[in-house]
């Protein structure tokens, strides 16, 4: 494995991207996942405006057909020339790692892979597969410290021809954060508001700029399970802002309610505690999600949590039959979670 660190990138963007063809990103910050992804396909040299060179998958296309990333791999394209996968949403899933370790084993000369994943922690299945191949390049993509927001606020208001005040550079520097994508957004809508000025003073910021501090899907499925819709609505509020795709807000808490549901057979199979469960089951969890996940574990029944997770399912398939509609489904099926999460 090849793992490029934050302050690495730039340089390997520029001197060495173009000598690989498989890249594994991941990370809690959507934003810079996305942004970075894109950064490494415009390397590729691939055209991304061609439909026959460019194949664009969720990672729910493959779960429908498991094979599909070696059968696109492996295709000549119609017209010939490189080509480039790229795939969207991805987690942990088992069809996916074997796919890309048999491409590392063995990787079309003319292919080129990109996967955006989410926040994938140390020994889970796809990053221990990544760390495993020496011709994948891991690029983990996490929320952005000061100095890190200081060269992109530096970058964005430099390109606009502005300055900034220190009361207000630290104004800002509260504001932004969680999401490299809607930092960059924010920082392009105060460039704009302030055109024509020389200087950004405080009162610009506080009237222009929204909240795009951390947030992170994990906020938003813990919200629905505290049954807190304030802290739901505000953390999906942020997460649309910030161009995240919902599905993956829909996806993590499916696979919160599948585990609740396996915690849950096995406290009532053994007539176990739910701290004794968690021990067993939820260690990859992060310490401050335990308590959260074993309060859910007393407040919901085996029945339910099974008749929550089959809804959410369902939730999903309409939001692929129905993509127009993707927002307004995950927000109301996750709102009436969070409700029957309150009412428990």
């Amino acid at each position: 494995m090849v793992e490029i660190k934050s302050h690495e990138f730039e340089g390997f963007l520029e001197r060495s991207a173009r000598n690989y063809r498989l890249f594994v990103i991941y990370g809690p910050d959507r934003g810079l996942v996305s942004e970075r992804a894109t950064l490494i396909a415009g390397k590729t040299g691939v055209s991304l405006d061609d439909p026959f060179s460019l194949i664009k998958l969720d990672v729910s296309d493959l779960q429908r057909d498991q094979g599909r990333l070696l059968d696109e791999a492996g295709a000549i394209g119609l017209f010939g020339g490189d080509k480039l996968i790229w795939i969207r949403g991805a987690a942990n899933e088992k069809y996916l790692v074997d796919s890309l370790q048999a491409l590392s084993i063995d990787t079309p000369d003319a292919t080129y892979v990109i996967v955006e994943a989410g926040d994938l922690k140390k020994g889970s299945l796809l990053r221990k597969a990544t760390e495993a191949a020496r011709n994948v390049v891991a690029i983990p993509c996490y929320a952005d410290d000061t100095r890190a927001l200081n060269s992109l606020i530096d970058s964005e208001l430099s390109s606009a021809g502005i300055g900034i005040t220190p009361a207000a550079r630290q104004a800002l520097l509260e504001l932004i954060g969680g999401d490299r994508i809607a930092s960059r957004n924010e920082l392009r809508k105060l460039a704009l508001y302030c055109r024509g000025k020389s200087t950004i003073e405080e009162h610009h910021v506080t009237e222009i700029i929204g909240d795009a501090s951390a947030i992170s899907v994990d906020d938003a499925v813990d919200a629905v399970l505290n049954g807190n819709s304030a802290n739901f609505l505000h953390a999906m509020q942020k997460i649309i802002s910030s161009k995240t795709a919902v599905f993956l807000v829909v996806q993590a808490c499916l696979k919160q309610f599948q585990l609740l549901d396996a915690m849950k057979t096995e406290m009532d199979e053994k007539r176990l505690p739910a701290a004794q469960v968690m021990q067993a089951l939820g260690r990859h969890l992060h310490f401050r999600r335990k308590p959260i996940i074993e309060q859910a574990l007393r407040t919901w029944s085996a029945e339910a949590l099974a008749r929550e997770a089959n809804r959410l399912q369902a939730a999903i398939l309409q939001t692929r039959k129905r993509a127009v509609l993707e927002d307004s489904i995950v927000l109301q099926t996750l709102l009436s979670t969070t409700l029957q999460s309150a009412r428990r």
